[in-house]
């Protein structure tokens, strides 16, 4: 592993920390890269099979030839970033306190496969606002964590670190900041975590937004989870009297639920990826195939598109869960979650929502209302998908100011 750090267990000190990844480390991954062995092309014309061979090669002649992972390093070391050890795991986070000292403290989620690296755009915007055309009065100081296992984060050695326990240990970060009071955001995992600090309601907490919201009625919900094949024919047992935008929520659904191999893969056996642990390549194609519409933007971008990433951005992305192996400690949170991605979980906080077009559901506002019953905000965009922060940081900073608005 190429970063290590050493866990002090009872201890709450708050530790510097930058990274330096041997370059020993680097000149291995080109080589493993050169060294992929390829399989054949796909028989279909299409992304129905997974990722298509000519856009993981695409990625793959890029990663060896001209990415440099250095750029990422740098951009990340000029960050204030620290480590704290929590119930015995390290925890690696960023920290940016706003020039304005009234800026409303923030703690920022990231999901799989993602890390704090999808959140680095919005990190000026948020806490320097009169910079971005905004105003002073909606500044934040920001808190980017690693989950655990996740990125530089510690990779827990027992079980039991499911998203109620990294949700509490979030509030344990923040007070050990010095926060007595914060509202709280996620997307993908993110968003259950947030979700789960909603329903444990500490006081500090004033409440949470989420790209990803848990609003589906739970007796949908069940449908779909027991019809990953189709043989139970979910969509001919929803009740009646469904809205357009229900219907349209329970289509989007439907397909999730049929094309989620991976996750369902991660949360039984987790430890059986070990080639995602020896193979950068297979690696990356794992990584990029999380939801149809991701992968049909990273294609494009490869292909030499601009749309709201660029191929530096996923690079360095896959090569942080590389260079920290962290493939198989970071699916290892899917064997611990019990909890459902999208059904309603009693969250009686203020809750924002931003429903973004290219999510993996986009979440009526009427399911909203019933899993939300404080539910304070409420936008449908017209761009952006799964990663919002990461291709849309402009909006996305705009929503966050916006629906926190009334909290401060």
């Amino acid at each position: 592993m190429a970063v290590t750090t050493k866990t002090r267990p009872g201890t709450t000190e708050i530790r510097p920390f930058s990274v330096d990844i041997p370059q020993a480390d680097l000149d291995d991954l080109r080589r493993r890269i050169k060294a992929t062995r390829w399989p054949d092309k796909e028989t279909v014309d299409d992304q129905s099979q997974g990722v298509p061979l000519a856009t993981i090669q695409a990625v793959a002649r890029y990663w060896e030839k001209e990415y440099d992972w250095r750029n990422i390093e740098a951009r990340l070391n000029a960050l204030p970033q620290f480590m704290t050890t929590i119930d015995g795991v390290d925890i690696h986070f960023i920290h940016v306190r706003s020039k304005h000292e009234d800026a409303l403290p923030l703690i920022v989620t990231h999901g799989w496969p993602g890390s704090v690296i999808e959140q680095m755009k919005i990190i000026e915007p948020l806490t320097d606002p009169t910079s971005h055309g905004a105003n002073a009065s909606d500044a934040f100081h920001l808190v980017i964590p690693s989950l655990p296992g996740h990125g530089f984060s510690g990779k827990p050695t027992e079980s039991g670190w499911n998203p109620q326990k990294i949700a509490t240990a979030w509030v344990e970060l923040m007070k050990r900041l010095g926060y007595t009071r914060f509202v709280a955001q996620g997307g993908d995992w993110g968003a259950v975590v947030v979700d789960q600090l909603g329903v444990q309601a500490p006081p500090e907490l004033l409440g949470i937004h989420t790209n990803m919201p848990g609003a589906v009625p739970p007796e949908i919900d069940n449908l779909f989870q027991g019809d990953t094949t189709g043989a139970n024919n979910a969509m001919g047992s929803l009740p009646a009297g469904l809205s357009d935008d229900e219907m349209r929520a329970a289509t989007e659904l439907d397909y999730v639920w049929k094309h989620v191999a991976y996750a369902l893969m991660m949360a039984t056996r987790p430890q059986t990826l070990t080639a995602l642990a020896d193979s950068p390549v297979g690696l990356a194609s794992f990584l990029l195939d999380h939801d149809a519409k991701s992968l049909a933007l990273i294609a494009k971008v490869f292909e030499g598109a601009k749309a709201g990433l660029t191929r530096d951005d996923i690079l360095d992305n896959i090569s942080l869960y590389w260079l920290t192996n962290t493939a198989v400690s970071a699916s290892r949170l899917y064997a611990e979650n019990k909890l459902s991605f999208f059904a309603a979980k009693g969250v009686n906080v203020p809750v924002a929502v931003s429903v973004f077009p290219d999510e993996l559901y986009e979440a009526p506002q009427s399911w909203a209302e019933q899993a939300y019953p404080n539910l304070i905000y409420f936008n449908k965009l017209d761009t952006g998908g799964h990663f919002a922060a990461w291709e849309q940081p402009k909006v996305f900073s705009e929503e966050l100011r916006t629906a926190f608005r009334s909290l401060r």
